[in-house]
């Protein structure tokens, strides 16, 4: 089992549904854990209290990742409370944020999917990686959207999810000859309220039916996969993007 006594991890959107189970597993195994959160307090709250209530060592940290500022007073937090290194960067944060056509949207909801899902992740890890040796690993977050376009007015979403993998593939090759691993994860149907609020119910329904396991992926289950990619277990493996997603799609 992985061990990471001694390691720090910064988790963005670590403060709930898959962001939150990464952050518990990471804790869980003896990481020291710096997650960040948006507009989730009291998810955030219950993530950081489970973490503590097992003997993990945690901080939460507040902030719009879409600003510099917020995102240099995220790592400035995170190597003041547990020392001058980051070994783990999960980029988590995204989202769809909304559902529009190539017709109905605008130039602004482009843009703001394009910093959402890939410069943050660009930003962050730009931020993080004075504070990451040898040994260190960062997972990105892509999605099954990234490979297939996405469901009905996901267009931009996937887009932006597509460049995290090109920007994951990039990096591992800069990065290697210093000993930083970079993968990511590309999601499929996973039960969060990001399907709450933009899936309708009757589309999970048919999408889980269709599935070879039949059924939609849990948070945790990601988590796991999260966790072998930034541990040691996994040294021979960068560049790569790993779905999990049920056998709905195959590369």
């Amino acid at each position: 089992m992985a061990n990471f006594k001694n390691k720090v991890a910064l988790v963005t959107g670590g403060g709930r549904d898959i962001g939150g189970e990464i952050s518990k597993k990471l804790a869980s195994l003896g990481a020291k854990v710096c997650f960040n959160y948006y507009d989730s307090d009291e998810k955030g709250d219950a993530t950081l209290k489970g973490i503590k209530e097992k003997g993990g060592e945690a901080i939460m940290v507040r902030g719009d990742l879409t600003k510099q500022s917020d995102i240099d007073n995220l790592v400035l937090t995170c190597t003041k409370t547990f020392g001058e290194k980051i070994d783990i960067l999960v980029n988590v944060t995204g989202g769809l944020v909304g559902r529009k056509t190539m017709e109905e949207m605008d130039e602004k909801f482009w843009d703001f999917l394009m910093t959402i899902n890939l410069k943050t992740v660009f930003l962050v890890t730009k931020a993080t990686l004075p504070y990451m040796q040898n040994g260190g690993a960062i997972v990105n977050f892509s999605s099954q959207a990234s490979r297939d376009g996405g469901g009905p007015g996901a267009l931009a979403y996937a887009t932006a999810k597509g460049g995290v993998l090109t920007f994951t593939r990039g990096l591992a090759k800069e990065l290697g000859p210093k000993g930083i691993r970079v993968n990511a994860v590309s999601p499929g149907m996973i039960n969060t309220t990001f399907h709450d609020t933009f899936t309708k119910p009757e589309v999970r329904v048919k999408v889980a039916a269709g599935t070879p396991l039949r059924r939609e992926g849990e948070a945790k289950e990601v988590a796991d996969l999260v966790v072998y990619l930034a541990s040691d277990e996994s040294s021979f493996i960068t560049g790569a993007s790993i779905e999990i997603n049920g056998g709905t799609y195959f590369i």
